[in-house]
């Protein structure tokens, strides 16, 4: 598979972006009524999509490869005149989260989901088009075409199914989405008036020799394109827009808006990591004290806001906040090493937050009563009287058998058990992927040694603080997550099967068990993720691929290029040494006695 990765690349890094638009073109020409055809493309698709990316991962953490970077330039321009797309272990790592989270919200959707509204499957494929493009451009321009087009798809996914809540949150969602795009264009523009250019590797070169006077337009400019950045990524306070959207999206669709929180979190990681780098000059490090604090209060936000909720897709909202804080200040830092346990952190926590607005829906369906309503406003406990003692025979049904000891219906089972390692993963508890980039974390943040042999932020009161938060939001989140389980799993007295399909419980057991894998073998993914660490964190390899690749030349100009080049000098010689006869022999015209002397004479001397 490597050998085929490396004779298609660079062109196969494009398949993540064209094979999304392909099949959402040819799906708009089928009609509403071909919703199972539609299915099964937009399964196929994203099947195939996962596998390229996949075959893109490998040939990335190649070890003893000459180059695990790819740069595919579209239009055939050099950078920086011409868009670029570039391919490295961090976008690699992104896209596979992307397609794996996109897969499992896709089967899930088979069950119901994708019924409930018109042009379901288009907007899905545009929507992994949008961010499979914002992963692997190399231009902020481009990124901004990426950007809108995921935003377009989401809009159509957020008011999938209508209803008035989902309207609500769908005004309020587009709306903000509106003010950061217009925040993005006003910073990219600040920042292409003072540096020319919009290729983010051109930008990390120009960045050291901007004048000193325009130093302060700047950090403006930065400024306001960080805050569109920083919007999607859900900081306090510009997330209050995260929790009632997602909560009110479809699960399929929500589950696939965890990723979409992320892909603020990457930009944030990329470009920091690229123009703000130790070797930046003026502006190195520009920015990430209040990236530290600024993560570290996210991450105080949502776990208060779990504390606070008693739904499920509200839990799952925040869980989502509580994850973008924690990679934002761990961001802040700087450190190659903290940089490596927070990538190898962000792949489970999205997918454990993923999978849990997926059980969330199957909850919300087995435990609530469309005809009663919702029973989360009622503050009595079903097994307690007023006087707030237990009731008698509440153990008994309505023939005065005991409850205890009856056998748990399958599903239930399954949907309590991957409930409880959703709990374990968002919390940070061991044995598994969250506690495992917890501890990385950790590690790095108390291993004053490692710390200071890096260039970036020393740890300081920052570094406790982060290690004080990072302890008591996984309590905190444990708390809110087991008090929800008691609620949901265990203290309900009219307790039934839940209605489980196995199109939705096969993606929930998916996510969770490539978690487990995440655990299994951390060791090597911990050294993959510890490369892409180190990459972020020397952009020199970064700025020359990218600078220095060349146009593919066109034919008559790659014709000429050969008929100079010294191995085509080099073969006409050849040529003209095969074509030159010996010395001292002539090609004989005619057989005829005439000629005989002459030769004879050439070869003797004498006739």
């Amino acid at each position: 598979m490597t050998g085929w990765t490396e004779f298609l690349m660079p062109h196969l890094m494009l398949a993540p972006i064209m094979l999304p638009m392909l099949t959402a073109a040819l799906m708009l020409f089928m009609g509403e009524e071909r919703q199972r055809l539609k299915l099964g493309m937009n399964i196929l698709s994203t099947t195939l999509g996962l596998l390229l990316v996949i075959m893109l991962l490998g040939w990335t953490n190649q070890s003893g490869a000459t180059a695990t970077m790819a740069v595919y330039m579209p239009g055939n321009w050099p950078a920086p005149f011409g868009i670029a797309l570039a391919l490295d272990r961090l976008s690699a790592l992104m896209l596979l989260v992307v397609y794996v989270v996109a897969l499992a919200a896709l089967v899930f959707s088979a069950a119901r989901g994708h019924k409930a509204g018109v042009h379901f499957h288009p907007l899905f494929q545009l929507q992994l088009m949008g961010l499979s493009g914002a992963f692997l451009t190399a231009d902020l321009f481009n990124l901004f075409v990426f950007f809108e087009i995921m935003l377009a798809a989401s809009y159509g996914l957020l008011l999938h199914g209508s209803g008035r809540t989902r309207i609500q949150a769908g005004l309020h969602y587009i709306a903000i989405n509106l003010v950061a795009s217009s925040l993005f264009l006003i910073g990219v523009s600040m920042l292409y008036g003072i540096t020319g250019t919009l290729n983010m590797a051109d930008l990390a070169r120009a960045i050291p020799l901007v004048h000193e006077a325009d130093r302060g337009l700047l950090h403006a400019a930065v400024g306001v394109l960080g805050t569109a950045f920083l919007i999607k990524a859900a900081m306090w306070p510009l997330n209050f827009w995260l929790v009632p959207a997602y909560s009110a999206a479809i699960a399929p669709s929500a589950a696939l808006f965890a990723v979409m929180t992320k892909v603020g979190v990457y930009v944030i990681l990329r470009l920091w990591t690229l123009l703000f780098s130790s070797e930046a000059g003026e502006s190195a490090l520009f920015g990430g004290s209040w990236l530290i604090v600024g993560g570290m209060v996210t991450m105080v936000y949502g776990a208060i806001g779990m504390l606070g909720s008693q739904r499920l897709t509200h839990l799952a909202g925040f869980a989502a906040i509580l994850s973008s804080g924690t990679l934002l200040a761990a961001t802040g830092f700087g450190q190659n090493l903290l940089t490596a346990g927070l990538l190898y952190y962000l792949p489970g926590s999205t997918l454990a937050v993923a999978a849990l607005f997926l059980i969330a829906d199957v909850v919300d369906r087995w435990r609530v009563d469309e005809e009663a309503g919702e029973p989360y406003e009622d503050e009595e406990a079903p097994f307690l009287n007023a006087e707030l003692l237990p009731t008698e025979g509440f153990n008994l049904d309505e023939d005065e058998e005991l409850l205890i000891g009856r056998a748990v219906p399958a599903a239930a089972a399954f949907i309590g058990v991957s409930f409880m390692v959703c709990t374990l993963l968002i919390s940070g508890l061991p044995p598994l992927s969250g506690f495992v980039g917890k501890f990385a974390m950790l590690t790095t943040l108390l291993n004053p040694l490692g710390l200071g042999t890096s260039n970036g932020i020393q740890a300081g009161w920052q570094g406790w603080a982060m290690v004080a938060l990072l302890i008591i939001t996984g309590l905190m989140a444990l708390i809110a997550l087991t008090r929800a389980g008691i609620r949901h799993f265990w203290a309900n007295p009219e307790q039934s099967a839940p209605s489980l399909k196995v199109a939705e419980g096969l993606p929930i057991a998916a996510l969770l068990l490539c978690c487990v894998a995440l655990t299994v073998k951390a060791d090597d993914v911990m050294r993959y993720t510890q490369r892409a660490a180190n990459a972020l964190h020397s952009p020199d390899v970064y700025v020359s691929t990218v600078m220095g690749q060349t146009p593919v030349p066109a034919p008559k100009e790659k014709k000429a290029l050969d008929a100079e080049s010294p191995e085509a000098a080099a073969r006409a010689a050849a040529r003209e040494m095969e074509d030159e006869p010996a010395p001292g022999i002539t090609e004989p015209e005619s057989a005829n006695a005439e000629s005989l002397p002459t030769v004879a004479r050439k070869e003797g001397g004498q006739s």
